[in-house]
């Protein structure tokens, strides 16, 4: 262990892992191929690529390869699912129903819609961090078109009744959407046992490589494109293919499906060894449902002390306080907010990401580390 860098954030990005590597070098340079060429061999080599990836992904996640868009990552995703499917329903008073603890890249979009009409509203969260079903149900109207409710939040690692929004959406006949980039590759996924019709995740997540990703959508669905030019994949996002991103997150995805359950059970025993010895410190707490869950993520409340500062003790140890894309903002995390925290306590957060590489050794080094610093701030 390099004692110098210990990275628990995983929750931001993962490493790349060494296997993924090595599937996409040769897409740098000698299979360098446009997928879209269809009258040479370079361009039948690089589809031919794309589209096993396509098989990969979607073996992954219980869907059929032709159900899988590839996009530049998870926001953009939710950007085309959302915009795309609203995009019918212009001008008719159309309804969303979400989450107050969604990503921001579903947040930001929805308030776009609100802005040209649309009307969204956004579910409340118990302590815990679990919506309402009873809540959802009483929400959904004849004019709701969409509930895009996450599957397990980037903060805490709540997993949210996935199975039971999925039943009720089709009882009411409305379209489920779920921001499922934190959950696909850590968790079993099976889009169609779950009543998912729109699904969004990324490859960096999960020991891929950063700037590409997938909207699963459903078959027979129409979704409209945001951007034109070329229509590629199924006329839903134009634009060259990133192939060796692609082939990246197909092996990456094919990884995950060999690897998650030791994954799973592993960083489950690491993440509650680093819990137990943590919350031995006066003043701390654990935040979201203590089983509902992901296995890799901890979300600690350290009382009466300046997050930032605590952060700023442990540069050693690569953690944050909540949401990558959030993290250059000085306003607390709207999730812990929308569990009912204070502001106080929210800036006094920590978020831990543990991932396939992290080992025993870096758990007892962290704890040492924070132990260490919080004991330093407080007198």
């Amino acid at each position: 262990m390099d004692t110098g860098k210990v990275y628990l954030d995983n929750n931001a990005t993962t490493p790349v892992d060494p296997k993924v590597l090595e599937e996409m070098l040769p897409f740098f340079s000698e299979r360098f191929g446009n997928a879209a060429s269809r009258n040479h061999a370079f361009g039948w080599q690089a589809d031919e690529a794309v589209q096993n990836a396509r098989e990969q992904i979607a073996e992954l996640i219980g869907a059929r390869p032709q159900e899988i868009i590839f996009t530049s990552g998870a926001t953009e995703s939710n950007n085309l699912a959302i915009k795309g499917i609203t995009k019918n329903h212009e001008g008719i008073n159309g309804h969303i129903i979400s989450c107050q603890t969604e990503h921001k890249a579903i947040l930001d979009p929805l308030k776009q819609l609100e802005n040209s009409g649309f009307e969204v509203t956004y579910l409340r969260v118990d302590p815990d961090g679990l919506i309402d079903l009873n809540e959802l149900e009483a929400e959904i109207t004849d004019r709701t078109i969409l509930i895009s409710i996450m599957y397990a939040n980037n903060e805490t690692g709540v997993i949210q009744p996935i199975k039971e929004i999925g039943e009720l959406a089709h009882k009411r006949n409305v379209l489920f959407m779920t921001d499922a980039t934190q959950a696909v590759g850590k968790i079993p996924i099976d889009v169609d046992e779950l009543g998912i019709h729109l699904m969004s995740f990324s490859a960096h997540k999960m020991y891929g490589p950063k700037g590409v990703g997938a909207l699963y959508v459903k078959s027979k669905i129409k979704i409209d494109a945001q951007i034109d030019g070329g229509g590629h994949e199924r006329g839903m996002r134009s634009g060259t293919l990133n192939v060796p991103g692609i082939v990246g997150m197909g092996k990456a995805c094919e990884l995950c499906l060999q690897f998650m359950s030791n994954d799973e059970t592993r960083l489950g025993i690491l993440r509650d060894k680093l819990e137990q010895q943590l919350l031995r410190i006066s003043g701390t707490s654990c935040n979201g449902h203590a089983e509902k869950r992901l296995s890799h993520v901890s979300n600690i409340s350290f009382e009466g002390l300046d997050g930032e500062k605590l952060l700023l003790s442990l540069n050693e140890i690569a953690v944050s306080q909540g949401s990558a894309c959030t993290s250059a903002t000085v306003e607390p995390s709207h999730v812990l907010k929308g569990m009912g925290m204070s502001d106080e306590l929210a800036f006094a957060t920590l978020r831990f990401g543990l991932g396939r590489f992290t080992t025993e050794a870096e758990i007892d080094f962290a704890v040492e580390k924070v132990e260490r610093a919080v004991t330093q701030l407080r007198h």
